[in-house]
């Protein structure tokens, strides 16, 4: 069991604590925060205001109710209606499904443009509809609606209302913020319970009336509803309506709505005393949304995302009424509302004890002993929004410390972050230091299943990481993670794991066949690349042409092109190529020729190269590579491998090369259909002649004598096409054709290299052996058959 904080592995520290406060002074200097009245989301069960990174929206069951706002004078109506002989009372109905939000009703709003038709047809009232909706909404009601007349919502603004159950008048009022896509085209308005309706009343001076206590309570002052709480008065205000008369319509629907992160329960808007991050006092929206262009978006559409969201978003509420969080360490005058003069030398002087004692020095120390003139002032007891603690981390983790650098070379996170850390700390870096906190921001999706679905114990989906490992190796995870498209979600499931392992395998094995081949193999041994044979100098361009590439998707974190292109390379130009060619070389040249040398000195420079390719990916796996050929560090502490240039020859290409690979391609398939029929057991067993037109005889004829190492067989040549034997074959090349006559070869199989050979037995000291195969084993030089 731990002991005390006197044991060695835990320490206290609270810099990070008094920094959040010091970061708070600094945006304090810089004029972006302000208290006001305003309506934030409030959770009852938190008992305080919640950022909006702390919502998210699930289906909830309302009461969706039509409520008639009745007319004070409604002469003054149908006079500006230029309606005459109308006797029935009139009403606006408004729609709202938030019924417990009408004691605080203080107006109605239409849109100015908007058209509104007068109509007839209701048994109680004649009604002011929007004409967009008037078919739907009358259907709802029950009439077939008669339009007495039609004017815009301009027309209508001050006139008078009366309140559906209290006695209380309000006026007709414009906002923008009304539309025609549900409801009536009117809005009731209550400036304490949206924050649309608490911009529009603070225009039109209307009461900011907020009835509900932070418990969802009506207040003991609320008429009717005192004491009750506000999901249970819905219920309570749809009865009185209904006694009143003015209930048009009732229904119940689902519809999504706000709810608390940590509770999952019903939020509703609330206007209290709050502390606000102002986005336009000291400019800081406008800065910001200029900070994002300077930024890289990894997407490109992140960028995009985050800017509609500064550019639309609300002040941000930075306090919470909690018991626990860092404190807002403000004194406001009792009568003006002002900050200290003294504020920002008096929030250092917190941060100095805060570092020593913790968050609590705050709340426990006196007034008093901070502030000269206490009686006049009031301390702050709120605490600080936890998306201002993670905001900040530039200033408290990067700034604080001298061998890290702010901005940040990189941010990452999920996508849902535009909204919440990407946000917070872009707003707090520019409020703070006039500039983004980080250079680029990386998004990515989240792992949902096979089936698309968001991970879930109570589904029954989740594929634990601890599982993988066991299973799989973390390489193979890390190497899953890589190979997503990380854009989009990604998915998981055990079929996409045994892919992944076979893709691990083959990269692995790759590197375990250039590691078995360079075994006892000494880098002073190297040759210089433009000696080496030209397969191998086409190897090494290869290797050399793909870490350019690779480096410029590490770069850009295009991790799962990497992991394609890795698998690519170890499948296609090394596994089905390259590699299979060179093992005839490797395993029947004599030690130490030049031939072998040449390829082993390829060998060393791709090896040293994918080695560094895979560290950041299949880390466990480079590194044991990497000490497997005798070093000591870790591979991480490395650079880019620096693969030697080849001098690009003029009479030999990379496009001789494709040609080579396509025809050894068609001709592996024609090779394969003898083995089916039984002709022939294996390639070496056949005799192969390949006819090209004379453009591409020319290009590639220097090859003939390696030829059949190319194509694994015994025996094999190029001739021009004007020489086609008539049972020769036309195969289809990239561009063009080739004819190839294959059969079965002649001769003895040597026992060493397996090749069928006409001079096998012609020495008889060696029976079974080639004339090649006897050079490399006794004679002073080197066998010139090679590729």
């Amino acid at each position: 069991m731990i002991g005390e904080w006197n044991n060695p592995y835990l320490t206290k520290d609270f810099k990070y604590e008094a920094d959040m406060i010091r970061a708070l002074a600094k945006i304090v200097e810089n004029g972006h925060v302000q208290k006001g009245v305003k309506p934030v989301n409030w959770c009852f069960d938190c008992g305080s205001a919640l950022a909006e990174a702390e919502i998210e929206y699930q289906d909830k069951v309302s009461p969706a109710i039509d409520v008639a706002y009745s007319a004070v004078d409604k002469d003054a109506f149908y006079s500006l209606y230029n309606v005459s002989n109308e006797s029935l009372a009139i009403a606006i109905p408004i729609w709202t499904t938030t019924p417990w939000t009408l004691p605080a009703s203080r107006a109605v709003s239409l849109h100015p443009e908007v058209e509104y038709s007068l109509v007839k047809g209701h048994k109680d009232y004649n009604l002011i509809i929007a004409a967009a909706l008037l078919k739907e909404v009358c259907a709802k009601y029950g009439f077939e609606p008669q339009v007495l007349a039609t004017v815009t919502g301009d027309k209508l603004e001050n006139l008078l209302l009366n309140h559906p159950f209290y006695e209380r008048q309000v006026p007709v009022i414009l906002g923008e913020h009304v539309t025609v896509d549900a409801g009536t085209g009117a809005v009731h308005t209550a400036p304490g319970h949206g924050a649309d309706d608490f911009v529009i009343g603070k225009k039109y001076g209307l009461e900011i009336d907020n009835p509900v206590a932070g418990n969802g309570v009506y207040l003991p002052n609320t008429p009717i509803f005192a004491g009750q709480h506000v999901w249970k008065a819905n219920k309570t205000v749809v009865d009185l309506l209904r006694e009143e008369n003015v209930l048009l319509h009732f229904e119940e629907i689902e519809h999504s709505y706000p709810h608390c992160w940590r509770h999952k329960t019903a939020t509703a808007f609330r206007t209290t005393p709050q502390w606000f991050i102002s986005m336009n006092k000291a400019n800081l929206q406008q800065d910001a949304l200029s900070e994002i262009n300077n930024v890289q978006w990894i997407p490109t559409w992140g960028q995009e995302r985050i800017a509609g969201m500064v550019a639309n978003r609300p002040e941000w509420c930075i306090s919470r009424q909690r018991t626990w969080g860092v404190p807002i360490t403000l004194f406001t005058h009792k009568e003006t509302g002002e900050l200290h003069p003294d504020t920002l030398q008096v929030m250092e002087k917190v941060a100095q004890l805060m570092e020593k004692s913790g968050m609590d020095a705050w709340f426990e120390a006196d007034a008093k002993d901070l502030i000269d003139d206490a009686e006049n002032y009031d301390k702050t007891t709120d605490v600080l929004d936890v998306w201002f603690d993670s905001g900040v981390t530039h200033f408290t983790v990067l700034t604080a410390r001298d061998y890290l650098t702010e901005p940040a070379d990189l941010y990452l996170e999920g996508s849902d972050q535009h909204r919440g850390w990407f946000q917070s700390s872009l707003l707090t870096g520019v409020a703070i230091n006039q500039h983004a906190p980080f250079k680029q921001v990386l998004t990515h999706g989240f792992v949902v299943d096979k089936d698309g679905k968001k991970m879930s114990k109570s589904v029954g989906n989740v594929v634990a990481p601890k599982q993988i490992i066991a299973t799989y190796g973390a390489d193979i995870l890390r190497l899953w993670v890589a190979s997503a498209d990380y854009r989009n979600e990604i998915t998981i499931s055990d079929e996409i794991m045994k892919r992944v392992a076979d893709g691990y395998r083959r990269i692995r094995n790759t590197a375990r066949f250039l590691l078995g081949n360079l075994h006892e193999f000494d880098a002073e041994k190297l040759l210089d690349v433009n000696d080496c044979v030209l397969l191998d100098q086409w190897a090494i361009k290869q290797a050399n042409q793909l870490q350019k590439e690779i480096e410029v998707d590490y770069a850009n974190y295009q991790f799962h092109q990497i992991y394609q292109k890795m698998s690519s390379f170890c499948s296609q130009e090394m596994g089905a190529f390259y590699l299979d060619v060179l093992k005839d070389r490797l395993y029947t040249i004599k030690k130490d020729t030049k031939a072998r040398l040449s390829a082993q000195t390829a060998m060393y420079h791709i090896l040293q190269a994918m080695i560094r390719w895979m560290a950041p990916i299949m880390t466990y796996t480079a590194d044991e590579i990497w000490r497997l050929i005798g070093n000591e560090n870790n591979i991480l502490f490395e650079q880019w491998y620096q693969i030697p240039q080849v001098e690009t020859s003029s009479n030999w290409n990379d496009e001789n090369w494709q040609l080579i690979n396509e025809i050894r391609d068609v001709n592996s398939k024609l090779l394969e259909q003898m083995r089916s029929s039984g002709e022939i057991g294996s390639s070496l067993d056949a005799d192969v002649t390949i006819y090209l037109d004379a453009g591409k005889y020319q290009q590639i004829k220097d090859i003939n004598d390696e030829l059949r190492f190319v194509l694994i067989t015994s025996a094999a040549r190029l001739l021009p096409l004007a020489e086609k034997d008539d049972a020769a074959v036309e195969c289809d090349l990239g561009e063009g054709s080739v004819h190839i006559l294959a059969k079965v070869a002649t001769g003895k199989k040597c026992v060493r290299c397996w090749h069928k050979r006409a001079d096998v037995g012609s020495d008889a000291n060696h029976p079974e052996l080639c004339g090649r195969c006897i050079i490399n084993i006794e004679g002073d030089g080197e066998s010139r058959a090679y590729v």
